[in-house]
């Protein structure tokens, strides 16, 4: 049986100002998208499919980060707290106190794009096709940063690698961040990586990271702890599956329009 080492929380300080772990995690997802999209966009197919050049990246990247941060934070209002924050609307502010949500970040990035498209005249599938296989490793990242915090944790088992979080209770559970950090990140970025690098239907790439994220997210959540404010939603599905399933829904709708157009003429 393991025993979480407790990390602290800051990874250090400069004077008054905690510079967290969880933030850090946030600025290695925005390198590792920028990072592995200069790479690409170093490939000529990629470029021409996407339509994107470097300083495109930089201003995909800004808008990006905008759409990550406001999106998952108004997600995780209306999504898992609507009630409290409705009665302590200041609060809504405090992003250090904690609270963001994934799909809500997701729903945020896809409107910073929509704009990032409009406001450049381009196509939208097209870009996001480019971006997909670039969030993973951030999501990776963000799950590094739960683990580290001690927070999302597993429910009790008693497998092997069970782990006990002190700060929780004495009961050996899940490592569940560590489950969502080898598969929404590490396997979702390889499969994607290994499946855009083959010239596919515009919009086929987008539509299997929907699909491949909502399913992994969902098998997961059968190891993590729901929150203790919610518990499980109806059919004992936690609110982290119940908000998976329009996903994977959407997934497999843009996934079976792709495949009825052309292949893409580079990426």
């Amino acid at each position: 049986m393991l025993i979480h080492p407790r990390f602290d929380p800051v990874a250090f300080s400069l004077g008054p100002v905690a510079v967290r772990w969880y933030g850090l995690m946030y600025l290695v997802a925005f390198a590792a998208f920028f990072l592995l999209g200069r790479r690409r966009l170093q490939q000529p197919a990629f470029a021409q499919s996407s339509g994107l050049s470097p300083r495109d990246l930089e201003d995909l990247l800004f808008f990006g980060a905008l759409g990550v941060v406001l999106g998952g934070r108004l997600g995780y209002v209306l999504f898992y707290k609507p009630g409290y924050y409705l009665a302590h609307p200041l609060e809504v502010l405090a992003i250090w106190q904690g609270g963001m949500s994934f799909h809500g970040g997701m729903l945020g990035a896809i409107a910073a794009a929509w704009l990032f498209c409009r406001r450049g005249g381009r196509p939208f599938l097209p870009v996001t096709d480019f971006v997909a296989p670039l969030v993973p490793i951030g999501l990776a990242a963000g799950r590094v940063g739960n683990f580290i915090n001690g927070e999302l944790w597993g429910r009790p088992t008693d497998l092997p690698w069970a782990m006990v979080f002190p700060q929780v209770d004495a009961l050996p559970r899940h490592p569940s961040q560590l489950y969502q950090f080898a598969g929404e990140g590490l396997l979702l970025f390889a499969l994607l990586w290994w499946y855009s690098a083959r010239p596919r239907p515009v919009g086929a790439v987008s539509g299997t990271f929907l699909i491949g994220y909502a399913v992994l997210r969902f098998a997961a959540e059968f190891a993590r702890e729901p929150d203790a404010f919610l518990g499980l939603q109806a059919l004992d599905l936690t609110m982290g599956q119940w908000l998976c399933l329009p996903m994977f829904v959407a997934g497999l709708a843009l996934l079976a329009w792709a495949r009825r157009r052309p292949v893409a003429s580079g990426s």
